[in-house]
């Protein structure tokens, strides 16, 4: 029996593989439905009201549970929640998850592991063969300590839902990531002003190009990664310039180094004035806020955008293979430990256009090991020593990734999906002759 943490989409796609493989399994949910933080109504939630998918629905989906024809390109929070109800309800989940259960404390023992669970006061211990770790990345807030005291309103992009937060205030929004840019648009409509201060430089795309969404576009013939990046580079100068052209600073490194801002409309407020571009936070002094550049000015409310840290608090970090000095745990693949056989880290992946579909396969991989480790198959053998050599490699495809803390689990989406792929296949004769 096996546990698996957590609701949302990746929890939900690990059930479902490891149902469809026939591995027994509990789900626990500290929320009482599934979604995670795509349900709003969900206390450790994150999205905002106005919040949509930054990636089409097309390359988003998950591909045996296609979105309706209704819904639009890019979808609102409350059709991707449906979504994942209606992904729950097809395939059968609900009924293999304990609801508003929060798991206190994963203990490793001789042989697999002690859960801890807690539902409305209550705790209960539970022993599985094994644990997958699919609470999701973007659950608690990465908020720096300001240079300074700030006297007036500070919040975190994570507490933000309304932009009725912003009624006749000066506004600053510090970073400049996709949710930072898409509350600094919010916040144009209700604030007595907005400014954006960004510390590095960012690519914008646009989410249509030609009448398509963006990242459906290209794709059908291979580019070497150089080439790639060129070409790539002159159509987002065509189709939106540079961002110093806005106020921005322009970036000191290549596209696909880092992940692009999918935000065209805070380019668009820029140009009309409506957002102010600042430089980096430099000094805070009651409402006064000192820049880099030595420009200063006055706010009643600091929004941080500045992101999200890594966090398991259920389990000890050396049992993640997770140095002090690392920005995340080091897994084979981003998900197997290079010892233990018994535990995994879903989910704990980006990459531009890996989509739900990406996470799957990366789901359906964990299932077809668990299934040959319990036959103690020569295919799984095989692939347990070859976890064990590259729980450091890493799948960069020869993108030379900026080294941020947001981007120690990035990897490149082709590359990924192949490795997984071929490790899949290799496995995957045995698993479905078992069944």
């Amino acid at each position: 029996m096996y546990a698996i943490i957590g609701a949302g989409p990746m929890g939900l796609c690990t059930a479902r593989q490891l149902h469809k493989h026939g591995i027994a399994f509990v789900g626990f949910e500290q929320h009482d439905n599934v979604g995670g933080l795509w349900d709003i109504d969900n206390p450790h939630s994150t999205v905002y009201d106005s919040a949509h998918l930054i990636s089409s629905k097309g390359t988003t989906e998950f591909r045996e549970f296609p979105m309706r024809a209704q819904v639009a390109t890019y979808p609102h929070h409350s059709e991707m929640r449906r979504y994942f109800r209606d992904y729950a309800e097809h395939f059968g989940l609900y009924a293999h998850y304990q609801f508003s259960t929060r798991v206190l404390e994963v203990q490793r023992l001789e042989k697999g592991w002690r859960l801890i669970s807690e539902h409305h006061g209550e705790q209960r211990e539970w022993l599985f063969d094994g644990v997958l770790i699919a609470n999701g990345t973007l659950h608690t807030p990465h908020q720096p300590a300001l240079p300074g005291v700030f006297s007036g309103e500070l919040m975190h992009s994570s507490a933000y839902r309304s932009p009725a937060v912003f009624d006749g205030k000066r506004v600053l929004v510090i970073g400049c990531g996709n949710s930072a840019c898409d509350i600094t648009v919010d916040a144009v409509h209700r604030a007595a002003s907005v400014d954006l201060s960004v510390r590095r430089g960012y690519y914008f795309l646009p989410k249509f190009t030609l009448g398509r969404p963006t990242d459906t576009l290209g794709g059908a013939i291979k580019l070497p990664r150089p080439l790639k990046q060129w070409l790539d580079g002159l159509l987002v100068r065509a189709l939106v310039g540079k961002p110093s052209q806005y106020g921005l600073p322009d970036p000191d490194y290549k596209l696909y180094e880092s992940h692009p801002v999918m935000n065209s409309l805070v380019l668009h407020h820029l140009g009309h004035g409506d957002i102010k571009a600042r430089r980096d936070v430099a000094q805070v002094d009651g409402r006064s806020v000192t820049f880099t550049d030595g420009e200063q000015a006055e706010y009643d409310l600091i929004l941080q955008g500045t992101g999200y840290s890594l966090n398991y608090p259920f389990i000890s970090r050396e049992h993640l293979n997770w140095p002090a000095q690392a920005g995340a745990p080091q897994l084979s693949l981003n998900v197997f430990h290079p010892d233990y056989d018994d535990l995994f880290v879903l989910g704990m992946v980006e990459a531009s256009g890996l989509g739900w579909q990406g996470r799957d396969e990366q789901a359906e991989l964990v299932a077809l090991y668990i299934n040959n480790l319990q036959a103690s198959s020569q295919a799984g053998k095989d692939f347990q020593a070859i976890k064990r050599a590259q729980a450091n490699q890493r799948l960069d495809g020869g993108y030379r990734y900026l080294k941020l803390q947001r981007m120690a689990y990035y990897v490149h989406k082709d590359s990924y999906r192949q490795r997984i792929a071929q490790h899949s296949n290799t496995l995957r004769p045995f698993a479905q002759g078992q069944r």
